[in-house]
């Protein structure tokens, strides 16, 4: 196992008002990305793995935020079903591929049989070779179809991902993000630090490179992955002007709309 390059995120952690005013600067830039990705009807997705409480869900969710849901879509499948588990194995997630015009991001991807599948038995030696050998295809398939493909693997320290499980695991509304498998993966370090230079070693392809995002530091790994997108999208500036709004037409017909009193009105709380 190679040495961690993470230094230390807590003593060097991003202050609140420099992350928040960078964000509201990237923010700005998704959204123009959008509106070039919709008019010139391009095709985007954008994979999201890493180690467990690595901070993909809070990055996910950073990119999304500014962005019209119409046309960005969130994958997070969950185990398949017995009927899915016979089809080809790429089958499930094609069916959430985007369209023209769509950003569609995967929280966890195929890549999960690279990963906790085959670290955990889920998938046989046979089936793990098998992707190994036709995932760089298909993804060299989807590059060739005109979708950009970007794919970021969120790193987080040993110690780092310890501090956050601790954190999780005494915090009564963040425990639901401990699932049993990430409580197994703590003993299993190694055999996933293998199993990611090994997958990287295969699908590491030059129409679609991994890109590792150091991010013992929550905020400034969002940045930094905000950015790199932003600088591999060839966007322009499509945003439409501003919008003239039409004057309000008050009509003076003797309507009279019924009282207040007649509704029910949801209860302010005492602040």
């Amino acid at each position: 196992m190679h040495a961690s390059p993470h230094s230390n995120a807590q003593a060097n952690k991003l202050k609140r008002g420099l992350y928040d005013e960078k964000l509201a600067e990237l923010h700005l830039e998704l959204v123009k990305m959008q509106y070039w990705i919709k008019e010139t009807g391009q095709k985007l997705v954008v994979i999201f793995e890493g180690r467990d409480a690595a901070g993909k869900g809070g990055a996910i969710k950073c990119v999304t935020e500014p962005l019209n849901p119409r046309g960005c879509r969130i994958v997070a499948l969950g185990t398949p079903s017995d009927r899915e588990k016979t089809q080809w194995f790429f089958q499930r997630y094609i069916a959430h591929l985007p369209a023209a015009g769509e950003i569609v991001i995967f929280d966890r991807s195929w890549y999960n049989r690279a990963g906790v599948e085959y670290v955990m038995g889920f998938c046989s030696q046979d089936e793990y070779t098998e992707f190994m050998r036709a995932c760089p295809e298909f993804e060299r398939m989807l590059v060739r179809s005109g979708i950009i493909l970007m794919k970021y693997w969120f790193s987080v320290s040993d110690e780092e991902q310890e501090r956050r499980f601790v954190e999780r695991a005494g915090n009564p509304a963040r425990r639901w993000k401990l699932s049993p498998m990430d409580l197994q993966s703590m003993d299993k370090w190694a055999d996933y630090s293998r199993a990611k230079d090994e997958m990287f070693r295969h699908t590491d392809i030059k129409q679609a490179p991994w890109w590792t995002v150091e991010a013992d530091d929550k905020r400034r790994a969002r940045l930094n992955c905000i950015a790199h997108l932003l600088s591999s999208v060839p966007y322009q500036d499509m945003t439409p002007p501003p919008l003239e709004l039409p004057h309000r037409h008050r009509p003076d017909d003797g309507y009279v709309r019924p009282p207040r009193s007649e509704q029910s009105y949801v209860p302010q709380i005492d602040i």
